[in-house]
């Protein structure tokens, strides 16, 4: 039986993207440390919630793990009111996953409060010979866009915590007023790569 966990502060984040790109991975190796074996696809909106600290702050975070089926979309884009913060990701390999992420965007946006926190994760890093979308043309287009940036690798969890974390402390930043800073994160990247 585990501790009860007095927690300060209450965020929601969700992921968001195109089929197979890995959030579901993503959320995996967040929570648990460890990347899916089988792919899965999530039907509607899949959730988790862990405790942790974010700058000395107990804070429960909810995860809404979101489907990127297009038959779901309308059910996700329920679950955008109210969110705190969101991770927008495409997979580095495939470059279809890429283009809609300015959809994804629009979406969130459409449904979320302005200034709502939202990173763009470039998944699969690992994937580097499988490559088809480059560093450089995500990372323009998060500054053009107004967005934090960053690529992770899912299956060997690189960057993963790194993520999570960021967009965690926007959004506590947000949420109490005050500015949150991991000691390993850098200032917020204004679209520059983390």
């Amino acid at each position: 039986m585990s501790e009860p966990f007095d927690y300060e502060y209450l965020l929601r984040v969700a992921l968001v993207g195109d089929c197979k790109v890995g959030k579901s991975t993503l959320l995996s190796q967040f929570t648990e440390g460890k990347s899916l074996v089988d792919y899965r696809a999530t039907i509607g909106v899949e959730f988790r919630a862990i405790n942790t600290k974010i700058g000395g702050a107990n804070v429960k975070v909810q995860i809404w793990d979101t489907s990127g089926q297009e038959r779901f979309r309308f059910i996700t884009k329920a679950y955008y009111r109210g969110l705190g913060g969101a991770i927008v990701v495409y997979d580095v390999a495939n470059h279809s996953s890429y283009i809609n992420v300015a959809r994804w965007i629009k979406d969130l946006r459409e449904n979320m409060n302005l200034g709502t926190p939202i990173l763009l994760v470039g998944n699969k890093s690992d994937l580097s010979q499988l490559r088809e979308v480059t560093t450089e043309e995500a990372t323009n287009f998060a500054a053009a866009e107004g967005l934090d940036f960053m690529e992770t690798s899912a299956l060997d969890g690189s960057n993963v915590e790194t993520a999570f974390r960021a967009v965690l402390g926007d959004v506590l930043s947000i949420t109490s007023g005050r500015y949150f800073q991991e000691p390993y994160l850098i200032q917020p990247s204004q679209g520059k790569e983390i």
